[in-house]
């Protein structure tokens, strides 16, 4: 549907353009000197001058849409290779995306998720600057997330805390926000703020894996490794798939030991 939506706006602007640029180009060509005539001479130079701009902004009308649809394509080239895993390749058509369009927002968001998987975090904190201000002051959920996540990798957790408690502010059931901040306060070892932390996100979640292991890995650490494994059995009570149940059966086992 986004490719749709594209290609139909950049075909409004390329036949504008086009339809524009006739207009001016007629009413250019019906300028008849009023009485008293001037010379002649003057109204031909005059409109040669007029037929250079119109040809001058067509051109540069022209270079926009052209722009527009190269940023676009590298983009979604972008996303295919990132979708394939090619990341050397991903990498190289976001930055031309960037390169061609530095003043729109998607473009960086493409290129930030591939920095991601690249785990070039340090870059995509470097970014976050310019997504802020094309986003109008305010990074919106997915970025402030995707920011948070950085720093977590990075092991500046104290930058962490700050942006996760504002995201679940704004959003009492983003669920990957408490998640990513229960995971924060386990490395900085404040296991009791760890351990509400996931209870929270899993009474509205019963469901959710990386809470779950992040929960029983919070009991294993304290030392309560019997309370590790009954996190992982009241799994049995509620719906998770197979990889996860795998997941869980191997976690009891490294917990039973």
């Amino acid at each position: 549907m986004e490719e749709v939506r594209f290609i139909f706006w950049a075909a409004i602007k390329a036949l504008s353009l086009v339809f524009l640029g006739l207009l001016a180009a007629k009413a250019v060509a019906g300028l008849r000197t009023p009485a008293p005539a001037r010379p002649g001479r003057y109204l031909f130079w005059l409109k040669e001058a007029l037929y250079g701009l119109i040809l001058v902004l067509v051109v540069l009308g022209a270079r926009e849409v052209g722009l527009d649809v190269a940023a676009q394509n590298y983009a979604w080239t972008s996303e295919k290779n990132l979708a394939q895993f090619q990341l050397e390749q991903a990498y190289a058509n976001a930055l031309r995306a960037v390169a061609r369009r530095p003043g729109a927002l998607r473009y960086w968001q493409t290129l930030v998720q591939v920095k991601l998987v690249r785990r070039q975090f340090a870059s995509v904190v470097a970014d976050m600057p310019i997504i802020q201000t094309l986003s109008g002051g305010k990074l919106d959920e997915e970025d402030a997330y995707r920011l948070a996540a950085c720093y977590y990798y990075l092991a500046e957790y104290d930058k962490v805390i700050p942006l996760t408690q504002q995201m679940i502010k704004e959003n009492r059931v983003y669920a990957a926000a408490y998640v990513l901040q229960g995971f924060t306060y386990t490395a900085q070892k404040k296991y009791p703020e760890a351990q509400r932390t996931f209870l929270e996100v899993l009474q509205m979640f019963p469901s959710q894996q990386a809470a779950v292991e992040g929960l029983a890995h919070v009991h294993f650490l304290r030392g309560d490794t019997a309370g590790a494994r009954e996190v992982l059995e009241q799994t049995a009570k509620f719906p998770f798939p197979s990889e996860a149940r795998k997941r869980f059966a191997a976690l009891k086992a490294l917990y039973a030991q």
